[in-house]
Formats: structure tokens, sequence, C-alpha cells
């Protein structure tokens, strides 16, 4: 847990007003137009943590009700410039995402969960790590919940060996609509790496069960049963996390080593939740 200091508030409002001042939106900010000496040794000590450490980290202390969205939102985007590159999180190219509820159908089996209410399953994103930051909670849920996933295979492990050698095989995964002209309704993908040093996963249990709405492309019985026990694992109290985050709260989680997930919620409809969110691929210099 990271709090920011006094000095390091001001320079990232600073900043952030300058540009916004200047008329510049977060679509015209690279990193070099966001120059941060105060505050840049505390990103890449997080970096650290994301990449080579415990997998996840969180940060507090942002006056986001003083700032409001707009600045917020530059100082967030400036941040994330110096964490990593922002990729695209949906088919309409958006880098800075918006997770609030749109009224959504959540039980529809296309809807992206986090425009919905509801509750989210364990999954990885698809970037190097997944960044969220609070601007107002929910009246009642909403709560962020992790698991190493290192430890959900470790347990696989210990208590479903026949299941681990189908987590290094591929399976398919629901695009979800999503797909580009002329390619597939789903994709192949291997849920788990090893180079002999590291494990790397990405998991989404509900987009590899999915598949199977598409003919030709249910997954094998090994395959369900390896789901069935990474899901229990991955939301037992003893190997989960739960984080309540509040305004300023500014959570990263490395997708390679860590599923996350949420609970469903409840909205004040007068302050409804908002969170920002960012997709990051990692630059070289972020794991030195």
């Amino acid at each position: 847990m990271e709090t920011f200091a006094a000095e390091e508030v001001d320079e990232l409002e600073n900043v952030a007003a300058r540009l916004l001042g200047e008329g510049a939106t977060v679509n015209d900010v690279g990193r070099d137009h966001f120059p941060l000496e105060r505050t840049l040794p505390r990103l890449r000590r997080v970096m650290d943590e994301v990449t080579v450490g415990g997998g996840f980290a969180v940060l507090r202390g942002l006056p986001v009700a003083r700032w409001g969205e707009q600045l917020t939102s530059m100082v967030y985007w400036g941040m994330g410039q110096h964490l990593g590159d922002a990729g695209e999180q949906n088919p309409q190219g958006e880098r800075l995402g918006h997770v609030v509820d749109y009224g959504e159908e959540a039980s529809h089996p296309l809807v992206r969960r986090y425009r919905t209410a509801g509750n989210i399953d364990f999954h990885c994103d698809g970037a190097d790590a997944v960044g969220l930051l609070c601007l107002r909670k929910a009246r009642a849920g909403g709560q962020s919940r992790i698991s190493s996933s290192v430890t959900i295979f470790n347990e696989l492990m210990a208590s479903h060996p026949h299941l681990v050698e189908r987590l290094f095989e591929p399976m398919y995964l629901d695009r979800r609509d999503e797909e580009l002209p002329g390619q597939p309704p789903c994709t192949k993908l291997q849920p788990a790496c090893y180079d002999g040093q590291t494990l790397r996963t990405f998991y989404h249990s509900e987009y590899y069960r999915s598949s199977a709405r598409h003919d030709g492309y249910a997954l094998d019985t090994r395959a369900l049963a390896l789901l069935d026990a990474y899901d229990a694992i991955a939301n037992r109290p003893d190997v989960r996390l739960d984080l309540w985050l509040e305004p300023g709260d500014v959570q990263i989680v490395s997708n390679h080593t860590v599923v996350h997930a949420r609970t469903a919620y409840e909205d004040d409809p007068a302050q409804r939740r908002h969170l920002l969110r960012l997709w990051l691929s990692f630059r070289l210099e972020c794991n030195a």
C-alpha cells in the first residue's frame, strides 16, 4: 500500500491543469508531455511490485472529489503514460475506460460485465496490467477481489494434479462478437505458459465457457473440469484477497500473475459508482 505525498499530489495536479488549460485531451498527451520528477520514484517502486513482486499495488491519497472527473482523468492518464502504453479496451478504441453501470442486462451472454452492476468472475485482461482509479464507490457492494494465479496453480497441483496438463494446452476463447471481418468467432489460447522459471497465466473462465455457443467450438470435458476446479480455488477465502477501493484509490494488477474479480453492487442514483480503467503494456524500462 502506497500513499501519495502532498508534493506528489501538487505535481500531478499542476501538470494536468496546465495541459487542460492549453486545451489538451488525453489522446494528445504522451509521456513527454507529462513530466514528473517527485512522483516518478513512487511509480517505479509500484511497477516493480507489480512486475516482479506480489503482482499488485494500491496507491491512495488522490483528492478526486476536489479535482473532478476531467482533471482526475488527465492525472490518471499522465500517470499511466509513465507506467506503460495504454491499449484499446474495446472495438471503439477506448483507451481510458469508464467502469460504470450503463443499465445493460448482466445476464446477457454478450454484454461486457464492466458495463453492468453485476458480479464479474475471476479473469485476466488483454494487457500486461490493468489499472483502476476509483472516482466514486457504490452504495453497497462492488468489492474488488484478486487471487494469485501462481497460488492457484500450486493448489491445483496439490488437489487436481490430473488436470494441470490441460492448463498448458490451447482452449477456445469466445471473441464475443468482437471479431474482425474474416476472423472465426473463437480463437485458440493457451491459459498458462512456463519457461522453467516464470509461470504466466491468461485466464477467463466465462469467455472459455461461452465458446460452446458456436457450433464446433465446445470445450472438452477435461477443460471444463479444469475451469470448475480453477474457479473454485480462486474463490476460496484463504486464496483470494478482498479490497474496498475508496475514492482516490488506484489499484494496479498484473494480468500475468494475478486474476481479478468484482462483486455485484447497488448504486446510489445521485452518486453512481465510477472507476477509470487503463490496460497497460509495459515498456522495457518498467522492468529495470
